[in-house]
């Protein structure tokens, strides 16, 4: 049979460690995911590559093949002689010929205390958009994710899965929620990897979030900001009603105390007034603007020496 230079499969080096190892088999399993490579070889590089793996993967198996490969080169003809590798886990493990013979002389002994490789699987990390609501509430969204995954002859396939995930209150943009153990599935009995979750905000022209402050424009008529009202305003906490101090200009800012993101301690709401103008658009209108223009006098410049 033809000898296989593993390492080179790898693209690592001899000595390389086993979380080195690792790291390689994984990268090569994502670049020729049929997911996401358009090589036409993908499904006979991820056979390679699992191959691969599956011996240096193990230390008993490295152990025997880099005591076979001192003395060969890749492509070279070799027949192992019949006591070679004895005492290592030979399991089924591999695919061609060449991983076939190579362990067709290993005795079968389970190693001690041992029950072959094992793997914890790839954590996940994605992002979950939200509701700014839904951080002063909290909720449930259900997430598909597409994993992949080996089936029962090795193949890397994708499967979708869906993942029901709690919003806690007083969740913040950048945080991560963590659910253990709905990452990828570990190998040969080993626990699967963890789903990391990014939160974000969906864009809402609302409002405006600072850490766990919130602010929200608010528009007011002349004679509310003049001569002061009580106003409904809509809040992502619900409806409230406020005080609009007499004398009130544009840009004029309220606080409501803990009306924020809610959390220890809790954010503030920022309520920004922004006076508007009645339009001018009839003949009363028109009439009542050039009235307050004769009794009123009022030069905003003034101040500014105009």
């Amino acid at each position: 049979m033809e000898y296989k230079d593993y390492y080179k499969t790898l693209g690592i080096d001899k000595g390389a460690s086993a979380e080195e190892i690792k790291k390689a088999y994984r990268k090569l399993v994502r670049k020729y995911h049929p997911d996401v490579s358009k090589a036409s070889d993908a499904e006979h590089k991820t056979k390679e590559v699992n191959e691969a793996y599956g011996v240096l993967g193990d230390a008993d198996k490295r152990a025997a093949y880099d005591a076979l490969g001192r003395t060969r080169r890749a492509g070279e003809q070799f027949k192992p002689p019949p006591d070679w590798g004895s005492g290592v886990d030979g399991g089924a493990a591999g695919s061609s010929d060449f991983f076939s013979d190579l362990f067709a002389h290993v005795g079968r002994r389970a190693r001690p205390g041992g029950q072959g490789f094992q793997m914890r699987g790839d954590d996940i990390h994605a992002a979950i958009t939200i509701d700014l609501t839904d951080a002063y509430h909290g909720s449930t969204r259900a997430v598909t994710l597409r994993v992949p995954e080996h089936d029962a002859q090795g193949r890397v396939v994708t499967r979708e899965r869906i993942v029901n995930v709690k919003i806690p209150k007083g969740v913040m943009p950048g945080q991560q929620l963590r659910l253990a153990g709905q990452g990828h599935p570990g190998s040969g009995g080993a626990g699967a990897g963890d789903l990391f979750l990014e939160i974000q905000f969906h864009p809402d022209p609302r409002y405006r979030v600072e850490g766990r402050h919130v602010y929200a424009s608010v528009p007011v008529t002349p004679w509310e900001a003049a001569l002061g009202a009580s106003i409904g305003v809509p809040t992502p906490s619900g409806q409230v009603e406020v005080s609009v101090p007499p004398g009130s200009q544009t840009g004029r800012k309220l606080r409501l105390k803990g009306r924020g993101i809610p959390g220890h301690p809790a954010g503030d709401l920022y309520l920004i007034l922004e006076v508007v103008l009645p339009p001018a658009n009839t003949d009363k209108a028109r009439e009542l603007y050039r009235a307050m223009a004769r009794e009123m006098a009022f030069n905003p410049r003034a101040q500014a020496g105009a």
